[in-house]
């Protein structure tokens, strides 16, 4: 008997959600490798900087949170239409330039990314229930290289346009804007039947688990660690020395070193008896990787950015692949999804703000030791959430 084919209209849904992922980092990766011209431009203080790093890790939350009311209203397909364009969006208002456009821009793209990335993995266990480790991971993978992408040539675009880093930063709306446009038809097309119906009782549900709570706990200090990693990594490099070409190239680096860890560890880990042994290890691969980048000489730069994008594109896999594989039917998926990146966004928007003011407090000696104490609780997450267990949001 020959093995089933994938249909075509599931292949175009694959290619269509691939697009949408991959703009779902450029709006929280551009702005770090621009931040000491953005500072020096407009004046914003230590506080502010670090608030900019903050308030988008928070809509991220908001954005995830409202994914069930907007999916009940319009269906998940249609949401991720939603989605990406309000992200195009909020990149655009940045071309204005000034600091308002660019905070209200950084708010309202990143609620776009969480709407997105809150609806995506009930999707993924509708419409590819018997590949979830190798969706997730070509999924993950794509929006590791748009991060790698968006630190890496937004330096460039602003030597090459008009307008400073307003321009170089709103540029980023038009690969956005056209992942919305190949994604409309996909949306407007499908039937009309949202995956995570009832899934607003649904989270109440899932949140008698104590499970869900460390899944979420998982989900929000790592993330932690990456926007960590995403908003100070080009200022660390940049204090120790590197101009800001070299600085955006280190973090584009470590960015593509996301890349294959965001495909193999949701495929191998999906086939895993558990994931906790993934968990443990990928957190004490990042831990010794940004320490290094922090203190070791700067002849190491290069491979210690490829080791800690390896350890953050693996642990953000395992994230979402622990979400699905903890759910028991695609509705307590969405549930999960909810209230892992609802709550967990909150969680993770500490770290960009603790970061930045343990550095003004103390130097990134004291930084250093708040991001090991985010990765401590990652790891002892982990290793609850890593369980061969399932959860419903029914029962």
């Amino acid at each position: 008997m020959s093995a089933p084919k994938v249909r075509a209209p599931t292949l175009l849904l694959g290619f269509g959600l691939l697009l949408v992922a991959f703009n779902l980092r450029p709006a929280l990766t551009t702005v770090g490798p621009l931040l000491t011209e953005i500072r020096a431009e407009t004046g914003l203080g230590a506080v502010g900087a670090a608030i900019l790093t903050t308030l988008p890790v928070l809509f991220l939350g908001l954005g995830s949170g409202v994914g069930p009311a907007i999916s009940r209203r319009l269906g998940p397909d249609r949401g991720v239409l939603l989605a990406i364009a309000v992200v195009a969006l909020g990149l655009g208002l940045r071309a204005l330039g000034g600091l308002v456009p660019l905070f209200l821009g950084a708010c309202v793209s990143a609620a776009g990314i969480g709407l997105a990335g809150g609806l995506l993995p009930g999707l993924v266990k509708r419409d590819f229930p018997g590949h979830v480790g190798l969706v997730t991971g070509l999924y993950t993978m794509t929006l590791c290289l748009g991060a790698a992408a968006g630190a890496g040539l937004t330096v460039p675009l602003l030597d090459i346009l008009p307008g400073g880093w307003a321009a170089a930063l709103a540029a980023w709306s038009v690969p956005a804007a056209a992942a919305s446009l190949a994604w409309a038809p996909l949306a407007l097309t499908r039937p009309r039947t949202p995956v995570a119906r009832g899934v607003g009782s649904g989270i109440a549900g899932i949140g008698r688990h104590r499970l869900a709570w460390q899944v979420t706990g998982f989900m929000g200090l790592q993330s932690s660690l990456a926007y960590i990693t995403f908003a100070w990594l080009p200022s660390v490099l940049r204090s120790r020395g590197l101009d800001a070409v070299d600085a955006g190239f280190i973090a584009s680096l470590m960015s593509l070193g996301q890349a294959p860890s965001a495909l193999l560890v949701p495929t191998l880990a999906a086939r895993a008896r558990d994931q906790r042994a993934y968990a443990v290890g990928l957190v004490a691969l990042t831990v010794i990787a940004f320490l290094g980048l922090l203190f070791a000489p700067l002849g190491f730069v290069a491979p210690l950015a490829v080791g800690l994008g390896f350890g953050l594109g693996g642990m953000f896999g395992l994230g979402l692949t622990i979400i699905v594989l903890r759910a028991r039917d695609p509705i307590s998926a969405a549930a999960l999804s909810a209230l892992a990146q609802g709550v967990g966004y909150s969680i993770a928007a500490l770290g960009p703000l603790g970061f930045g003011l343990a550095h003004e407090a103390g130097g990134w000696n004291w930084s250093a030791l708040l991001f090991c104490a985010f990765a401590l609780g990652a790891a002892l997450c982990g290793l609850r959430a890593g369980r061969d267990r399932t959860i419903s949001a029914s029962a």
